[in-house]
C-alpha cells in the first residue's frame, strides 16, 4: 500500500482532484475501522462526517516521519465520532478494541489498552471529594439528575458541580502530561 500522505500537499493547497485520489484509496481502511461499531451505529454516516472533518482539519496535519499520517488522524476522528454516536444512543457502551487501524502503527493511546491504564491511573490521583462527585456521576451514566447525585453524596449542588469541574480539569491535566492529544478525542 502506498503513502496516502503523497496527496497532502495539494488536499492542503485546495486539490479537490487530490483529495478524491486520497478518498479513494482511505475509503476501504476507514471503513474496516468502523466494523466493530456497524451493529451500534450507521458506519455511512460517520464515515461521511470523517470525510468532512479530515477536509476542514487538512491543513494542520503535520508530517510525522510516518507514512499515512492524514489516514491515522481520519481513522482517530472516525472512531472517535462512533464512539460518540454510540454512546448517545447507550451511554453503557464500550468501544471495541479489536477495531483494526487501518492507517498502520498507530501510537494513539488507546490502542492495546493504553488509555484505560492511564484513565485509570489518573483517577486514583484525584482528590477525595472530586472523585467522589465524578464517580457517582459516571456511575449514572446520564441516568439521574446532578442534584439527586448531589442529595446522595452529602453535597450541595454546586459544590458537587464544582468537584465535578475539578475532576474533569485534573483528569485532563493528567493525561495531558501522560501525551494524550484529548482534542483528537473530542474532534
Amino acid at each position: 500500500m502506498s503513502d496516502l500522505d503523497l496527496h497532502l500537499r495539494s488536499i492542503v493547497a485546495g486539490d479537490l482532484e487530490a483529495f478524491a485520489l486520497w478518498v479513494a484509496g482511505a475509503e476501504p481502511r476507514l471503513r474496516a475501522g468502523l466494523r466493530g461499531f456497524a451493529v451500534t451505529v450507521d458506519t455511512e454516516a460517520v464515515l461521511q462526517e470523517t470525510l468532512l472533518r479530515v477536509w476542514q482539519v487538512a491543513a494542520r496535519c503535520e508530517p510525522d516521519g510516518r507514512p499515512d499520517g492524514l489516514l491515522r488522524l481520519a481513522h482517530r476522528i472516525a472512531r472517535n465520532l462512533a464512539i460518540s454516536e454510540a454512546r448517545r444512543r447507550r451511554p453503557d457502551f464500550l468501544p471495541p478494541h479489536d477495531v483494526p487501524d487501518p492507517g498502520g502503527e498507530d501510537p494513539a493511546p488507546h490502542e492495546a489498552g493504553l488509555l484505560e491504564r492511564w484513565i485509570a491511573e489518573c483517577r486514583r490521583k484525584l482528590s477525595r471529594q472530586p472523585a467522589r462527585a465524578f464517580t457517582a456521576r459516571l456511575d449514572a451514566g446520564g441516568a439521574l439528575p446532578d442534584r439527586t447525585l448531589a442529595e446522595r453524596l452529602g453535597m450541595k449542588l454546586d459544590t458537587f458541580l464544582r468537584n465535578v469541574r475539578r475532576a474533569r480539569s485534573a483528569m485532563a491535566e493528567c493525561l495531558r502530561r501522560k501525551g494524550v492529544d484529548l482534542e483528537a478525542f473530542t474532534s
